[in-house]
């Protein structure tokens, strides 16, 4: 292994609550994306490419469909030290209570942490949308001679509130670290940079720690958070620096934010694009077949996963995931609809027809402008959902709206004819 003195801890935790419906029966990290991916592939991916193969996915909130992917995509092979291991949130003798934060995840875990004995840790979330090799950056903190090395990216004005500032001064040490603040005096005297676009300097979430400057920021107190409380505190104790990413990042943190990244992914020049063959993202194989669209039917700015079958519809500007089943007559746009398990089709699919229940997928004469569409979803013939952007968050039966977004959530059934 290249790195094999590197721990690499993802972070997969916490409850989701703002990425609500989608996190109603999966934790952020297994929220699918790009079709056929999922948001823990991200970073799992950009570990395995920049050569780091000792990699713990910290898990405890609706955590059982994250599990079941990891185990059934990333298995390394009887030679490799190599491994993609789930640490979960557990009751032992010195700790009996749920993760509280970041950083009491990492504290809870230090026992795993400190096994292989690493040189450094490197700590990363589970749900950023991005590609980046990690080998620079580990030569920067290394190089720096730093306890700690913060990626950051600059930022407007305007992401300020849902960020950590860091203020540097000019060898990149971090002189101030300010959590999402709300009140913009909290950065009085923070030094901004020559662009007016993106003044401020951000943290990523992307952390490497030399391993004992770790054990010792975890173990002196009990501070639950990364960004509120230990990297605030180890500011005048350790060697704090930064290393300045300018690629494309987005914290998937939001039903919008989710929602915009995603049909992003269809632009003829996405910021962010799943075809690198250099640099691929990796996920579960599946052995569906190829998609089929039938004769009359018109697709323009699409992503369509394998397994998808569409009859006589438009598409326009939506993501299609795997095993989606679209028509006839269905003019869908701006929507992101992430398809079907393939246990649901087998066992719950009743044939058209037949039963109470509509078939999974979109039936006839649907028109969906503006939505996300949950797995296993069975939307029935003749529905109606608009594109309303000042439409008021409310969670109703068989939808919720949030931010200006419809989403069907997973297993859902709408009644034909009804309108959103």
């Amino acid at each position: 292994m290249k790195h094999n003195d590197v721990v690499v801890l993802i972070l997969g935790g916490g409850v989701g609550s703002r990425l609500y419906p989608l996190t109603k029966l999966r934790s952020k990290p297994a929220v699918p994306t790009g079709g056929k991916y999922r948001l823990v592939d991200i970073p799992i991916s950009n570990c395995l490419n920049s050569g780091f193969h000792r990699i713990h996915i910290l898990t405890q909130y609706n955590s059982v469909s994250l599990h079941n992917h990891i185990t059934q995509t990333y298995r390394f092979d009887v030679f490799s030290a190599g491994a993609v291991q789930i640490l979960a949130a557990e009751q032992t003798p010195t700790h009996s209570d749920w993760y509280q934060g970041t950083a009491d995840a990492v504290r809870k875990q230090l026992g795993e942490v400190k096994s292989p004995n690493p040189r450094d840790v490197m700590i990363l979330s589970g749900d950023h949308l991005y590609r980046m090799d990690y080998e620079p950056f580990l030569e920067h903190h290394r190089r720096m001679q730093a306890d700690v090395t913060l990626a950051v990216r600059p930022v407007p004005t305007a992401e300020v509130s849902r960020l950590g500032i860091v203020d540097t001064d000019d060898g990149g040490r971090v002189r101030k670290f300010v959590e999402k603040p709300k009140d913009m005096k909290l950065l009085d005297g923070v030094r901004q940079s020559a662009d007016p676009k993106n003044p401020w300097l951000a943290s990523m979430g992307v952390y490497i720690f030399r391993a004992k400057a770790l054990y010792e920021m975890l173990e002196r107190d009990d501070a639950s958070d990364f960004g509120k409380h230990i990297l605030p505190r180890a500011l005048d104790t350790h060697r704090m620096v930064t290393y300045t990413f300018d690629g494309y990042w987005e914290d998937i943190g939001t039903i919008r934010s989710f929602y915009e990244a995603s049909l992003a992914l269809t632009d003829s020049n996405p910021p962010f694009s799943f075809y690198d063959p250099q640099r691929p993202i990796y996920t579960r194989p599946q052995f569906f077949p190829p998609a089929h669209v039938t004769a009359g039917s018109v697709l323009d700015q699409v992503i369509l996963a394998e397994g998808s079958r569409i009859v006589d519809s438009r598409i326009t500007r939506s993501v299609v995931g795997q095993l989606s089943s679209i028509g006839p007559d269905v003019r869908m746009s701006n929507t992101v609809m992430m398809g079907a398990d393939y246990e649901a089709l087998f066992h719950a699919n009743p044939p058209e027809g037949s039963g109470d229940l509509p078939p999974i997928g979109i039936g006839r004469g649907c028109a969906i402008d503006g939505a996300i569409i949950d797995k296993n979803a069975r939307i029935g013939e003749g529905v109606v959902i608009r594109n309303l952007p000042d439409r008021p968050d409310t969670d109703a039966e068989y939808y919720a709206a949030r931010e200006g977004v419809v989403v069907i959530p997973k297993d859902a059934v709408v009644p034909a004819g009804t309108v959103i």
